[in-house]
């Protein structure tokens, strides 16, 4: 009876701890799930603010032509465009983010403003009486043009480090990687010289910011000297063509996906210490160490 009541015990507490690391798993895969998401919210956002300041400094040109123009249709013209700018910067700013149909809308009549605005600049150069006007109006020109220049470049650059992060979060990654020894008939040897095949079992990661659909796998076998075993053929990493021992097309669908596959030894394999290398769409996703030795 004593034995029964510890085996109950032992059984329980073995739940008990699956049970916990099942529940941190999947805290942890949410979180990242969380992380992927908000990534994608903050490139939206930043997209969105890079277009309220471009709508602002042209806002700001307007302010600078119409106090200095004595041309009051002139005047009257920029002063109705500028309220128009205005109009589309508050409509701007009252769309939320993921309005992606209004977002595209509101780029698309932005670019429709900058034309207005240098027709504008056009006649404004056309109308003026002196070089002296001229030149006053070519240096508060060339005043916005820095400042949007400037401010332009930095965005760029925040824009930059954003997108890094969103093409991080969006990269595919191998989990698990593991080398079986096969004879000659397929079975699972530990006899270095009767080595006929690797078997490699890995997975793919589950990454839900990732893209679905068809995808194609390159592992690179690196034996010791740094020679690629196989070399099947060359697929292009870092602008160079690189040779590859192994390539598997598949469908990913954003959950984890378990693989197996075989690499066929067609020579005596030296013994040390070997690297599989796995790519897919341009980014190494996975690097794993194994020994092959006697």
């Amino acid at each position: 009876m004593e034995k029964n009541n510890k085996l109950i015990l032992i059984a329980g507490l073995a739940v008990i701890v699956a049970l916990v690391i099942g529940l941190v798993f999947s805290m942890l895969r949410t979180k990242k799930a969380e992380e992927n998401v908000k990534a994608m919210e903050e490139i939206a956002a930043f997209e969105k603010e890079e277009m309220e300041a471009e709508y602002e400094n042209l806002a700001m040109q307007y302010d600078g032509y119409t106090s200095t123009l004595t041309n009051d249709s002139l005047v009257r013209l920029l002063s109705e465009e500028q309220q128009h700018v205005r109009d589309l910067l508050e409509e701007l700013r009252m769309t939320k983010s993921n309005d992606a149909k209004k977002i595209a809308a509101l780029k698309k009549e932005l670019a429709t403003v900058r034309a207005v605005m240098v027709q504008y600049v056009h006649q404004i150069d056309s109308l003026s009486r002196t070089n002296e006007q001229l030149a006053m109006e070519n240096q508060q020109v060339k005043e916005n043009l820095a400042v949007m220049s400037q401010q332009a470049e930095q965005l760029q650059q925040e824009k930059a480090q954003l997108t890094e992060v969103v093409n991080r979060a969006q990269m595919l990654e191998v989990g698990t990687f593991g080398v079986t020894w096969l004879n000659d008939r397929g079975k699972k040897t530990s006899q270095y010289k009767k080595i006929a095949k690797l078997q490699l079992n890995f997975n793919v990661l589950k990454n839900v910011a990732a893209d679905p659909g068809n995808k194609t796998l390159y592992i690179r076998l690196v034996r010791p000297d740094s020679e690629v075993l196989g070399q099947a053929g060359t697929f292009l990493y870092d602008g160079v063509e690189v040779p590859y021992s192994l390539m598997q097309d598949f469908e990913y669908s954003g959950e984890q996906q378990d693989f197996i596959l075989y690499y066929s030894v067609n020579e005596l394999l030296p013994q040390g210490n070997y690297r599989a290398e796995f790519f897919a769409e341009g980014n190494m996703i996975g690097e794993f160490g194994f020994k092959i030795e006697k």
